[in-house]
């Protein structure tokens, strides 16, 4: 008498569910402490990265918004992603383009030029309307999905005090909003380590934290090559030589 042998079950669904479980079990062993960190890829993102991985487990978060160096900034994400070993089950990229379609800003608008050598006191034409509140929204929405209980960003008010959303009014009242906006169970805060710190003050911080400083991209303009003309690569250069420290990055 023929045995009929049954075939065996395909293993890809099997392999799904266990990859699933593993990772679901991998941000459980995860939870404690856990941060998200905005991390754009500019010198203040990088440097609050390294703030927050001394104090917890990081989660990385990068939103781009159709703006001029996207693609740039984008590929310094992944680099510093890269030097904290940020496994991907904690790394979230997404990309908003209504931002770009609403306008107003040089960084979004192409019609629109970038400011070159001013650091005057008045909104420049590179803020982004609301933008924070953009960014951040989602970095809660995801904090509550993985029971993160702090939020970082790079705010610095000293060397961006026209900006609205760099002010610490804003940051006490959208911290209001995560309380009355999220689950009664959680406790979502928003921590702004460098907001009170001028940029020279950051990159001497950053150095003492063994901040990956030349993995950074600034330019507000180019993708290539830095143009040290526009209002960010002037801070920025400023600030290293504020600091007495080599700046890596190559410049026009």
């Amino acid at each position: 008498m023929s045995i009929k042998r049954k075939k065996p079950q395909s293993n890809s669904s099997t392999m799904k569910r266990v990859s699933i479980k593993k990772k679901a079990q991998s941000s459980s062993s995860e939870n404690k402490g856990l941060a998200i960190v905005l991390l754009s890829g500019g010198i203040d993102s990088c440097v609050t990265t390294a703030i927050a991985n001394a104090e917890h487990t990081i989660a990385l978060l990068h939103v781009g918004y159709s703006q001029r160096t996207q693609s740039r900034e984008y590929k310094s994400f992944r680099a510093i992603a890269n030097y904290y070993k940020v496994p991907e089950a904690r790394i979230f990229s997404t990309k908003i383009d209504y931002l770009s379609k609403i306008g107003g800003s040089s960084l979004t608008d192409q019609d629109i030029p970038v400011d070159k050598d001013s650091t005057k006191s008045q909104i420049p034409l590179s803020y982004v309307p609301f933008r924070n509140t953009h960014l951040l929204s989602i970095a809660v929405s995801w904090a509550e999905i993985i029971k993160a209980e702090e939020v970082y960003i790079g705010a610095v008010q000293q060397d961006s005090p026209d900006y609205p959303d760099c002010r610490a009014k804003y940051y006490d009242a959208f911290n209001r909003l995560a309380k009355v906006g999220t689950r009664p169970s959680t406790n979502i805060k928003v921590v702004t380590p460098l907001l009170e710190m001028n940029k020279a003050k950051i990159v001497k911080r950053g150095i003492e934290l063994n901040a990956p400083l030349h993995l950074t991209w600034s330019c507000y303009e180019k993708n290539d090559i830095a143009c040290g003309r526009c209002q960010s690569c002037t801070l920025r250069l400023k600030a290293f030589k504020d600091a007495r420290v080599k700046d890596k990055i190559p410049y026009i």
